[in-house]
Parts: structure tokens; C-alpha cells; sequence
């Protein structure tokens, strides 16, 4: 009974046609404040939902704030990892929700952090099972975003630390498994080729060029990647609606690079 509810709920964050997905993290106001594109939640997944996003990602507080009434669907995936910008740790994630309350708030999948070379890191590994162990419990798929960060890792975009990275949230048991890219299609493809289980990018900083971003989503694909979990280059982009059609043209409907961009021109 779980496996198939975990596949109809995964079926609400990706694209069935496609097997890809669009995922708009808006988790950020814990780890960073309410900076913009998060303060009207309402908006910008109304915004984000038009365009085409398969999925956000949120803490449990938001969901209700999230609530639109009209407009397209878009899936929920409630985010069970925090840490602040305030602390001393800030790589230190802690739980801060279960599994068995994001089925209660309606969620579709959940998420946690795990960053690789922190001192806390064997903290987070725990609870990265814990939270495996009882997904497979409910059939509620895991996303899991791992990062490598800690005084010993010298390039956390390094192609030899990302699959390494994404190999752990494959074996901890992940259903997605969210990543760097590493820079370019060639390294990126040793990434989705040791790892089992869809991988999709992060998107970082917010970058100042559209096609930077778009270079980044094409490449990723073009090595065998599943999509994205991109949030401030979208969120934050001067029409969000548009950045997602953009990026719906590369991931879904197979377009090429300056196909996407001509999207954005009209922006």
C-alpha cells in the first residue's frame, strides 16, 4: 500500500509525460529572513504555478499562506530541515517537522538537508535515515539536498564531491536527490550516472544573467538529469512566470538554449 501511494504522490511533482521536474524552493525565510519573492507567498506561487513549476518547496508554517483558491495545481513538498543565518552552526540542520505532520498539512513530499563535511554532519546523516525509514512507512517520497560544505571541502562544486554527494542521498534512500551542477554536461553526466534515483540542480546565488541560469538547466538535461530545484533565480527574476515557461520550454518540451531565451525577451 505505501509504494503505491508514494507513486501517486510522486506523479503530483513531476511530470508524468516527461518524467522531469520544476521544483521552486521558498524555504528561505527561515535560513535568511523574509528577503524578496517570499514575503507575498501567495503571489509568487501563483505565479510560478502559471508558468508551469510541477512543485514548491515550503515549511510547515506556509502552507496555509500558500493557499490560492484559483489557478493552476502545483505540488507540495513541505521541507523538515532548518538552520539560520544567525547561528554560529548555520550548517548544523536540525528537524524541525515529521514526516507523519507533512502528511496532515496535505504534503505530496518532503524534504531535508544534509551538508556533507560538517562537523554535525553524522547528526544529519541519522536523521537522514530516520526520515528514510519512516517515508518508506507512509509512501511519501524524499527529497533529499545534499551539499558538501565544511572546512575540509575546498570545491563543493568539485564533479568527484557532487556525485559523491548525490550517491549518498541514493543509498540513504532519497527518491530525488538534489545537487550542484558541477559546471558542465560531461562532469554532470558522472553525477546522474552514479546515482539511481532522479537528480535535479540547485540554483545558488542569484545569478545576474538569464542565460547563465538557462546554460545550466540545458546542460544539466543534456547529461541525463531530471530537472531542478532552483529558488531565488526564479522567485527573485523580474517575471518568475516567465523563467519557469523558460525553463518548462528546455525541460519538458525538449527546446534548445536560445529557444528558452526568446521566452525571456518577452518578459
Amino acid at each position: 500500500m505505501s509504494t503505491i501511494g508514494k507513486m501517486i504522490r510522486f506523479e503530483r511533482i513531476f511530470n508524468r509525460n516527461t518524467g522531469k521536474t520544476i521544483i521552486v524552493p521558498m524555504d528561505h525565510g527561515i535560513s535568511v529572513g523574509p528577503i524578496n519573492g517570499v514575503i507575498d507567498l501567495k503571489h509568487t506561487i501563483q505565479q510560478v504555478a502559471i508558468g508551469g513549476a510541477n512543485a514548491i518547496v515550503e515549511h510547515k508554517g506556509l502552507v496555509g499562506e500558500g493557499l490560492r483558491g484559483k489557478g493552476p495545481d502545483i505540488g507540495l513538498i513541505i521541507h523538515l530541515s532548518a538552520s539560520t543565518s544567525l547561528s554560529p552552526y548555520p550548517n548544523a540542520k536540525t528537524l524541525v517537522c515529521t514526516v507523519e505532520e507533512a502528511i496532515k498539512l496535505g504534503a505530496d513530499a518532503v524534504s531535508i538537508h544534509v551538508n556533507l563535511g560538517d562537523e554535525d554532519e553524522k547528526v544529519m546523516l541519522n536523521d537522514f535515515g530516520n526520515i528514510s525509514r519512516d517515508c518508506r512507512t507512509w509512501g511519501m517520497p524524499l527529497l533529499a539536498m545534499i551539499y558538501a560544505r565544511g572546512k575540509n571541502i575546498k570545491d563543493g562544486y568539485d564533479v568527484n564531491v557532487v556525485k559523491h554527494s548525490a550517491r549518498v542521498g541514493f543509498e540513504l534512500g532519497a527518491d530525488i536527490v538534489k545537487v550542484p551542477y558541477t559546471g558542465s554536461p560531461e562532469t554532470f553526466r558522472e553525477v546522474t550516472e552514479g546515482c539511481s534515483v532522479p537528480v535535479v540542480i540547485a540554483g545558488g546565488e542569484k545569478m545576474e544573467s538569464d542565460r547563465d541560469i538557462l546554460e545550466m538547466v540545458k546542460g544539466s538535461i543534456d547529461a541525463g538529469g531530471a530537472g531542478l530545484s532552483i529558488g531565488r533565480n526564479v522567485f527573485q527574476h523580474r517575471n518568475p512566470k516567465k523563467m519557469v515557461e523558460a525553463m518548462s520550454a528546455i525541460i519538458h518540451e525538449g527546446r534548445s538554449l536560445e529557444a528558452a531565451l526568446e521566452i525571456l525577451k518577452m518578459a
